[in-house]
């Protein structure tokens, strides 16, 4: 006798004069495949983007770096580009006035005004960085450091989702400090910088720094007299780093999530179609009384 591999169906087929169609069965038929779409959708969306796990401990990604990179990109509002510069100072002893190497200066509104861009690197000390016009022989009528922050950050440069987390790599981002009663004070920016280690779902790490800051502006004097206004960065470097992770789930378990979501639903729509049809034949026998 020959086999018939057709006995191993575990999927009998019905004919389909045996079957009978309803509008409830259509209805939840429309409706299931509805929900799966919007599962499937929502499962793939979460399969294709990592998740990010963060962890603390003590030590210190800089080592990877001499100094500590950074990058400024501002605006001065009416301070023209020939009388300012970038100072840095830490508590090594540096002490450069004018610094220039990298830097590019950019005059805006009218020439009246002044956009710097610089990249520098700092020493793994606390220690400042300024825009001023100390450095420079040719002074203002007044010096005016009203600004505004495109970008103040340290480290590497990097694009993390969700957004509030990156938010945090730069969070003097669109810093508006345009008060015209304040136009000669000096501002003051305390950055706390928290080293920080980033890996990529590929298993490249970059060395960006998160910061905290808290801001003053005042008129500040020393020795009896005014001093010119400047825009300091006052940065110190916690001890403690945050390593975020990229991981993605695993093939297997969308596979399983997408079985799941088809073979659960149908089940489920299936048992609550049975129910609707058993229910609405047993009221229709009851009104043509078959049954007492």
């Amino acid at each position: 006798m020959q086999f018939d591999i057709r006995r191993l169906d575990i999927y009998r087929k019905i004919p389909k004069d045996l079957t009978q169609p309803t509008y409830t069965g259509a209805c939840i038929s429309v409706l299931s495949i509805v929900f799966i779409s919007y599962l499937l959708v929502a499962e793939l969306y979460a399969y294709i983007s990592p998740e990010l796990v963060s962890e603390l401990f003590v030590d210190d990604p800089a080592k990877h770096y001499d100094r500590i990179p950074v990058h400024i990109d501002i605006s001065l509002y009416n301070t023209k580009c020939e009388f300012i510069g970038l100072d840095i100072q830490d508590d090594l002893g540096r002490h450069e006035v004018g610094f220039v190497e990298d830097t590019k200066t950019t005059p805006i509104y009218g020439n009246n005004g002044c956009r710097i861009e610089a990249d520098f690197q700092i020493n793994k000390v606390p220690g400042n960085f300024h825009i001023s016009t100390h450095g420079n022989k040719k002074q203002p009528a007044v010096v005016d450091m009203t600004h505004f922050i495109r970008e103040v950050r340290f480290g590497d440069q990097v694009y993390i989702n969700p957004a509030r987390i990156e938010a945090s790599f730069n969070p003097l981002a669109y810093q508006d400090k345009k008060e015209k009663e304040n136009a000669q004070h000096s501002h003051d920016y305390f950055l706390k910088v928290v080293p920080s280690i980033y890996k990529d779902t590929a298993g490249s790490e970059k060395y960006p720094y998160q910061y905290t800051y808290a801001h003053r502006s005042y008129i500040q004097y020393g020795h009896g007299h005014r001093v010119s206004a400047a825009l300091w960065f006052r940065y110190d470097l916690s001890p403690i780093t945050v390593k975020y992770t990229e991981k993605r789930l695993p093939l297997y378990t969308f596979l399983t999530m997408v079985c799941a979501i088809i073979g659960g639903t149908f089940t489920v729509a299936g048992i609550f179609d049975s129910l609707l049809f058993t229910a609405t034949e047993t009221f229709k026998k009851f009104q043509i009384g078959k049954i007492s």
